[in-house]
């Protein structure tokens, strides 16, 4: 049996959408065509994102996403993503990799892989959301304190897409021969089109077809999407075969472990929270829970929790016009003091000034 959790306080209900500056009016359904937009990222039960990309007749969504002011928290789902770094730069995190990719460069990711990605600054850090130590791949970035408010912008275009887009039915061939190999391939937890390969141009130009689609569309701009990502689903799998070895089982048990408690965090973050409880939401040790934080994330868990906090009150900030004390409280901070002091030291400035600049467009 589960053990039994201590009595939490309700998270607070985060707004599940936010009009993106420069787009029109925000649609009543996350991703609908011509509006792409920012989405938070909220999980269900199971820990997987409760937003629904797209609808289930077009089951995909694009959105604009910028990566400095709001950083993506660690998540998974079940549909693959597909991204293009528009502006800047930024770090990706899938499993315990890490990559760093520029401005026109891009990356798929997987059905169920569980990832985060932050911007990067000007000096070559990595910003809020980073691991505090070890190395990053294509270039060995170290982790440090995010300065959001005075960092460069950096801008995702992305697009979140089922498998049964492309694949139709599971009696397909399609869905045989293609996607599902793909989904299930647990070497293949994400795929770079960093311009090294020829391939890479056609699939970065499929998924900038699929957003531009999305965002301005055209009577019949569904075929347009559909063949875009049918192309870039068939690149990735004439050109990207599967590793020779696969992911050790520790690793994968590992990762769901990992999920479990995220999953926990993400549902009581504005409670009062130990180590000790979120490695019991996952029936590990606590030692072993520090492990796994440390290993993936690259930090303690109280500071995950710290940070993920710091990033619900920036959301709240920009989209409500609730008070600082109030939003803090809210986000786990009972101390107003504690939380103006946490917030300029994740954020490079206060709540208030968070929000002005939010307002005003200056932090983009």
């Amino acid at each position: 049996m589960t053990p039994e959790m201590p009595e939490t306080r309700k998270t607070p209900e985060m707004p599940e959408t936010r009009k993106t500056p420069g787009m029109t009016e925000a649609p009543k359904t996350l991703g609908a065509p011509g509006t792409p937009e920012l989405c938070d990222t909220c999980t269900d039960e199971r820990g997987r994102e409760r937003v629904r990309h797209g609808t289930a007749l077009f089951p995909v969504a694009c959105y604009d996403t910028h990566l400095s002011r709001y950083p993506v928290s660690w998540h998974w789902h079940t549909e693959l993503e597909a991204v293009v770094v528009q502006q800047g730069s930024a770090v990706f995190a899938v499993g315990q990799e890490r990559c760093t990719l520029r401005q026109g460069e891009g990356i798929l990711i997987n059905s169920g892989v569980l990832h985060a990605a932050w911007s990067e600054d000007g000096n070559g850090t990595a910003q809020e959301g980073g691991p505090q130590n070890g190395g990053l791949k294509n270039g060995g970035l170290q982790g440090g304190a995010s300065r959001e408010c005075g960092a460069q912008h950096t801008r995702l275009w992305s697009a979140v897409f089922h498998a049964r887009l492309v694949a139709g039915s599971l009696d397909s061939v399609f869905w045989q021969e293609y996607l599902q190999p793909l989904t299930a391939d647990s070497t293949r937890q994400y795929v770079l089109f960093n311009g090294k390969e020829p391939w890479h141009a056609q699939a970065l130009c499929a998924v900038e077809t699929v957003w531009k689609s999305c965002a301005r569309p055209a009577p019949g701009y569904e075929f347009e999407v559909r063949e875009a990502l049918s192309r870039l689903t068939l690149l990735v799998c004439r050109h990207h075969a599967p590793a020779q070895t696969g992911i050790p089982e520790r690793a994968l048990r590992e990762e769901e472990r990992l999920k479990q408690m995220l999953r926990f965090i993400e549902e009581n973050y504005a409670a009062e929270l130990t180590a000790a409880q979120i490695a019991q939401s996952a029936r590990i040790s606590e030692s072993e829970c520090l492990r796994c934080f440390q290993r993936t994330i690259g930090t303690p868990p109280s500071q995950y929790v710290k940070q993920l906090r710091v990033q619900k009150a920036a959301q709240l900030l920009a989209a409500t016009g609730r008070g600082v004390a109030e939003i803090g409280a809210l986000c786990g901070f009972q101390d107003a003091s504690y939380f103006t002091k946490t917030f300029r030291e994740r954020k490079g400035c206060t709540p208030s000034e968070f929000r002005q600049r939010s307002r005003e467009g200056a932090a983009l």
